[in-house]
């Protein structure tokens, strides 16, 4: 990796550990063997280090930004583990409820689904929307006879 490579990632390495969670984002550096670390090199540099460590753009705006892309794209684990990072980013359910209706208009009904049920599951298991309870079985009522 070029110096200035090596740079972008020593900026981006805490950028990615902050959004994402040093759990996650360390795990994914330690079980990268020499061919996988090239892409874990490349992401934080490029991703974290040159888009997210450019101080234009608030976290919070890119990852509403990243919602809506990785919607357009398809890319439901991305979606995932970027509404988890939203949340880092100090998000509220409704920002994140707003912005995929947003992609969802413009990218249609299929890929604003699969980005719905991407992110609530993450947001139920994150503990910010609560499982909606199963409605309580109405006693049965005696037939006449």
């Amino acid at each position: 990796m070029p110096a200035d490579d090596d740079a972008l990632f020593k900026k981006g390495l805490p950028i990615r550990r902050a959004v994402l969670g040093a759990e996650y984002v360390d795990a994914s550096m330690a079980k990268a063997d020499d061919f996988m670390m090239s892409f874990q090199r490349a992401t934080t540099a490029i991703a974290w280090g040159w888009a997210w460590g450019d101080d234009t753009l608030s976290r919070k705006t890119r990852s509403l930004l990243n919602l809506a892309m990785l919607t357009a794209l398809g890319k439901t684990p991305e979606i995932k583990l970027h509404v988890k990072g939203a949340l880092n980013n100090g998000i509220s359910v409704e920002e994140i409820k707003a912005t995929l209706l947003h992609a969802t208009a413009y990218c249609g009904i299929p890929a604003g689904l699969d980005a719905f049920k991407a992110a609530h599951e993450v947001l139920t298991a994150e503990g910010a929307l609560k499982p909606k309870e199963a409605a309580a079985e109405k006693p049965k009522k005696k037939a006449k006879k």
